[in-house]
This record gives structure tokens, C-alpha cells and sequence, in this order.
């Protein structure tokens, strides 16, 4: 069965779809900076800024990095650009000289992806050693990142935001939020392989907190497996935001782990491969004890 989603309808469950849609859903998706997305792959977060939501300044990112290496994270995301609500931009200049000695540091050990807007410090980024591009603007901010992306060969991950960091957050407003972002997504791949990106160097996030209310973000999470649609892995990134707080009444960031990993098992549940978060061995373990529950292998427990 499927669930079908049409704008002013209620959602239907129907038995077929277009052949196109099923190949779609169901072909297997390639493999990104060598990791098979047969599996839950967990992005650990690396904050090289002073100003993060949740850490920021609070740990010397390379530190940090080996920390979630040892809890076997798959990729580190490293970031020196606080995105949080009500951010200001970060000059350039700064953000290079943020990000740069924590990926020299760490290239050889890792995948390293680089959280920016900016075509200039994904450049000096990628010459430092990360092989991944992570985009909040989806290319919105520079119209050169995506050039950047396609000359270096890299996967790169398109994330939906409505509006920046800084007044994102005043009054996010949507006709249907969930086919608003499937749309917005769409045309941000297109907009890639038009610059030469193939789609299997593409990675989508319908992007939590950025420029969606409450009721928004959960709209999507109840129905994220509607992105596998769109043919790309999708990365998720709910670690610690504040409607987790809300909702599960945890007014420090720090202290919503467990409702990070609430929503996570949520979302391996409909398929999402990609889980950007802070803390990867506590995730980690729920992911192997929620496989270890939904193993279907019964032979093999006789």
C-alpha cells in the first residue's frame, strides 16, 4: 500500500502508482563518500564557532571530532557558521579561519563535510581536505557554491530553508508544508545538475527549524519518507532543537538527547538514511537496539 498526498485533499491509501514513482521509492541509492545507504548513517557535528545553539565555544573541535570518531560517527559535519534562529552572517574570512585547522587536522581520519553557505570557504575547505558540501541555503545564498561543488567532484547535501538565519524564525508561513518543501527540493536538484551535479552526488534535508513553526516541523517528520520521492538519500537534522525542548519540557539543549533520539528511530523507521547529530554514541546505541527489536530473521533465533 501507498499513501498518496494531493494538495486540499486528505491523504489516501491506494494499492498502485505510476511504475516511475515505485522505481523511484525503491531503487537502491548510491553509495556517498563510500558509505552504502543501506543503513542508518550517523553526521557528527562539529561546531567551530562560538555561538552555536547547542555548544558553541564550549569544546576545542578537534577534541570534539576525536570524540565522535571513538563513538564511530560516519561523517563529521564541520560547521563555522552558527545557522541557529535570530544568526548573524560571519565574514568570510572568519569562517575560513575557523573551519580550516580543524579539517586539516582531521582529514585523513574521516569523511569530513563542510557545513557552509559560501563558495569561498567551501574552496579553501575542500584544498584543506573535506570532500562533502553541506549547504543550508540549498544554493540560495551564493550563486557560486554550486559551481564549486560540481568542479571538485563532491557530493553535496541541498537543504530546504525558508529565509535566513536571522528572521527565519519570525512568521514561517506555508500553503502545505510538506508538499511546499517536496516542490522547493525538486527544483534546488534540478538547479544542481543543471550546474553539473549528478544526482547520485546528491543529498536532500527538508531542514527542521529552518523557517518552519512547530506544527511544520512535525507535519514533516510524520511523513519525511515522502523525500525518497524525490530519488536522493535525505539527511535529517533534529539533534537538540528547540521544539524537542518544547515538547519534552527540556529547557537546556544539552538535556534533549533523549527526545533527539525519539525522533531518529522515528525516521529510520520510514527509511532516512542520513542522521546529522550531537551525540553520536547515545544514537548510536538506540539505532542497534531498535535493529536488534525489528530483526526479522527468526530462523536464526531458534
Amino acid at each position: 500500500m501507498l499513501e498518496r498526498l494531493e494538495r486540499g485533499k486528505l491523504p489516501e491509501l491506494v494499492d498502485n502508482a505510476p511504475s516511475e514513482v515505485i522505481e523511484t521509492l525503491t531503487s537502491p541509492r548510491p553509495a556517498i563518500l563510500g558509505l552504502s545507504m543501506d543503513r542508518p548513517r550517523l553526521m557528527g557535528i562539529v561546531n567551530a564557532t562560538p555561538d552555536s545553539f547547542s555548544d558553541g565555544g564550549t569544546y576545542d573541535p578537534v577534541q570534539q571530532a576525536r570524540g565522535l570518531l571513538m563513538a564511530e560517527a560516519d561523517i563529521l559535519d564541520i560547521g563555522g557558521e552558527s545557522t541557529r534562529p535570530g544568526a548573524a552572517d560571519v565574514g568570510t574570512d572568519e569562517e575560513i579561519k575557523r573551519v580550516s585547522p580543524v579539517i586539516r587536522a582531521l582529514s585523513d581520519l574521516v569523511p569530513l563535510s563542510i557545513d557552509t553557505r559560501k563558495a569561498l570557504v567551501a574552496r579553501a575547505a575542500l584544498e584543506a581536505g573535506a570532500t562533502m558540501v553541506n549547504d543550508v541555503s540549498g544554493f540560495d545564498y551564493d550563486p557560486e557554491l554550486a559551481g564549486t561543488v560540481a568542479g571538485n567532484g563532491v557530493p553535496v547535501c541541498l537543504m530546504h530553508a525558508q529565509g535566513v538565519p536571522l528572521t527565519m524564525q519570525d512568521n514561517p508561513s506555508y500553503d502545505d508544508v510538506l508538499l511546499d518543501v517536496y516542490d522547493a527540493l525538486e527544483q534546488r536538484i534540478a538547479r544542481a545538475e543543471s550546474a553539473g551535479i549528478p544526482r547520485h552526488h546528491i543529498v536532500i534535508d527538508p531542514g527542521i527549524g529552518f523557517g518552519k513553526t512547530q506544527a511544520h516541523n512535525l507535519a514533516i517528520l510524520r511523513r519525511i519518507s515522502l523525500y525518497h520521492g524525490l530519488g536522493c538519500p535525505i539527511l535529517l537534522g533534529v539533534s537538540r532543537k528547540r521544539f524537542i525542548g518544547s515538547i519534552g519540557k527540556a529547557e537546556i539543549a544539552a538535556d534533549r538527547m533523549p527526545g533527539t533520539l525519539a525522533l531518529t528511530l522515528a525516521a529510520v523507521d520510514q527509511g532516512v538514511q542520513i542522521h546529522r547529530v550531537h551525540d553520536v554514541a547515545e544514537i548510536k546505541q538506540g539505532i542497534r537496539l531498535w535493529q536488534a527489536v525489528n530483526d526479522k530473521d527468526e530462523a536464526r533465533d531458534r
